[in-house]
């Protein structure tokens, strides 16, 4: 991976800019920047304090991790998305280190449970498992090892039934 520390840390408005300049970056398009806009702006959806941040040597913001209100059938439930790291530091272990943090944070929080969809190859590192394992499934077509979930407390039972994701995500 990497010997390079990234110190990680919520984000505070000041890295508004930033953010939207990684998220703008790191994807062909700028949707994900906007995504990030548009749950900023939703009350139901902006979790303060679970938007992660991951600074790189110089001190810029290298890597961007964000988890917001989404709802398993009755139950609340975390999104991970977007997770975004600037091309230049890409795959140097920034990303890691920003969902690591933000998942802690999540944890300690008191949430129960998170669910991304992503490479099934990279977040299973971080504990997630498909969803479905769970009863959990997203109200659209998605290859079932792409819709992960991971339990953050294992007291509790964990919510099944279909996500249903914040306004911004379109779906």
């Amino acid at each position: 991976m990497t010997d390079i520390t990234w110190p990680v840390r919520p984000e505070t408005a000041a890295d508004i800019p930033a953010v939207h300049a990684v998220n703008a970056a790191a994807f062909p398009t700028e949707a994900e920047a906007d995504l990030v806009e548009a749950l900023r702006a939703d009350p139901s959806a902006w979790l303060p304090g679970l938007s992660y941040v991951a600074e790189s040597p110089d001190g810029n913001i290298a890597s961007f991790a964000l988890l917001t209100r989404c709802r398993v059938g009755d139950a609340p439930a975390l999104a991970l998305a977007p997770v975004a790291t600037a091309p230049e530091h890409q795959r140097r272990g920034a990303g890691s280190a920003v969902i690591r943090a933000v998942l802690d944070a999540a944890r300690l929080r008191g949430e129960a449970l998170v669910l991304v969809l992503g490479h099934a190859a990279y977040y299973p590192r971080f504990g997630f498992v498909p969803a479905s394992r769970y009863g959990i499934r997203p109200s659209f077509e998605v290859p079932d090892e792409a819709m992960m979930a991971l339990v953050l407390d294992d007291s509790a039972p964990v919510a099944r039934g279909t996500i249903e994701y914040p306004k911004a995500f379109g779906v």
